[in-house]
């Protein structure tokens, strides 16, 4: 086992086990609770196409029985300590997290780890859990905004891609997975080599590491299938789709474009661009033209989430129907002379500034610092990213910040999806 420490900022110590995983610790005094988060490299992306929602079905039964525990046992262990325990799954990771009181630290360890490791999937508890799973497609299927994200990444991506399909699949599939292809699934991706496990708060660092290795110890190694994402070619034309939802107020309009992979050097440039247009203040320019301006939307934003490979950057707006088509000419507008002209000096400043002072609050809570430390740890960023992120952005200069507008931001290639009571959106 190999230990490394930071030495200023957070203070992390990380270890990697013989087994492959990856503990990283870090001491907070806040409150006398503890963080623990287990994420694995057993999202969507790894799961076949014809098995969509696979992972996220994993995910719904993992907690319904262990080798050691029977589900009523996980659960009342964990309302004993008033303790919940969140399993989520999305396109990169499943993850396994727990928050609870510094005393119960080993204990709380302990079930979140045999929930992860040892899980028995009964027929019964599958057969329930995939009638809610299903439930849960049928609610996201009668939900404009989700409808019309959902629908804006398939054509940004395709239906090859996994980044085109939805997380949690389709009804008449979670309909056929078997419990042999949950059992194969987490078989195969949830283990210690996809493990980066975060301990986060009022424990000793080098107690929550060795507590660590002791549960971990005896997981045998097995390395895990290399899953390579295919290149999304440019688009070279505007496409829309209309989705027709009848009986539903409001529209949702989802506008957007792929961009570049995290670990691009030119991606701080695009960190900050995309804050410009619809996130700075109460929503950049967006917001500014679209809901104070011209008072059409309900709301409008612009994400620029980072991931392993082409991230979409995507624009989102709630809207009456009837300003649906106003509401995307203000897109358009922004967009293209964002793109155009780029972003302005006072704009610049005002966007770093933000950025740099919004990083203490992205390390207020427990759960948000182990969130950042398996972030900088999914994309190798190092353990003192933390004090090294202000400079990165400090060197950001505006011409990289307007070529990143000027690579992207063309309304002529821009993909974009509504999603409401009409079928005659765009």
């Amino acid at each position: 086992m190999t230990i490394t420490t930071a030495s200023s900022g957070l203070s992390p110590l990380k270890a990697v086990l013989s087994n492959g995983a990856v503990v990283i610790a870090q001491e907070t005094s806040m409150t006398p609770a503890v963080t623990i988060s287990a994420v694995f490299r057993a999202g969507s992306m790894y799961e076949p196409a014809e098995l969509a929602g696979l992972a996220y079905l994993t995910g719904r039964v993992m907690d319904r029985g262990t080798e050691r525990r029977k589900a009523a046992a996980v659960a009342q262990e964990l309302d004993d300590r008033g303790v919940s325990l969140k399993i989520s799954t999305n396109r990169h990771n499943l993850a396994v997290s727990a928050t609870c009181l510094a005393e119960d630290f080993e204990d709380v360890l302990d079930i979140v780890l045999d929930v992860a490791r040892s899980p028995v999937f009964p027929d019964e508890e599958i057969t329930k859990r995939r009638s809610e799973a299903i439930t849960a497609v049928r609610q996201d299927e009668d939900n404009p905004a989700v409808r019309a994200v959902e629908g804006l990444l398939a054509l940004l991506y395709g239906p090859s891609h996994p980044y085109g399909r939805s997380v949690k699949g389709r009804a008449e599939i979670l309909d056929r997975i078997t419990r042999s292809d949950i059992v194969q699934f987490h078989s195969t991706r949830v283990v210690p080599s996809s493990l980066s496990l975060a301990i986060v708060g009022d424990v000793y660092a080098e107690q929550a590491i060795e507590r660590s290795r002791a549960q971990l110890d005896g997981w045998g190694t097995s390395p895990i299938p290399r899953v390579d994402l295919p290149a999304v070619p440019t688009a070279i034309a505007r496409r829309q789709r209309s989705i027709a939802m009848p009986g539903k107020a409001q529209s949702d309009i989802a506008y957007g474009f792929t961009t570049i992979p995290r670990l691009d050097f030119r991606y701080y440039a695009y960190w900050m661009m995309n804050n410009i247009l619809g996130q700075f203040g109460l929503g950049g320019r967006l917001a500014d033209n679209v809901r104070e301006r011209q008072g059409m939307a309900y709301y409008t934003y612009s994400s620029f989430d980072p991931a392993p490979a082409q991230a979409p950057l995507i624009i989102r707006a709630g809207v009456d129907p009837a300003n649906v088509r106003r509401a995307i000419a203000a897109i358009d507008h922004e967009v293209d002379k964002l793109g155009a002209e780029g972003p302005t000096e006072q704009e610049l400043s005002e966007t770093r500034d933000f950025l740099v002072g919004s990083i203490p609050r992205l390390l207020e809570t427990n759960q948000s610092i182990a969130t950042f430390l398996q972030l900088a740890e999914e994309f190798q960023l190092g353990l003192d990213f933390d004090r090294r992120l202000p400079a990165v952005l400090q060197h950001v200069t505006l011409d990289e910040v307007r070529s990143a507008a000027r690579e992207t931001l063309h309304t002529s290639r821009a993909s974009v999806v509504v999603a409401g009571p009409h079928e005659d959106f765009v």
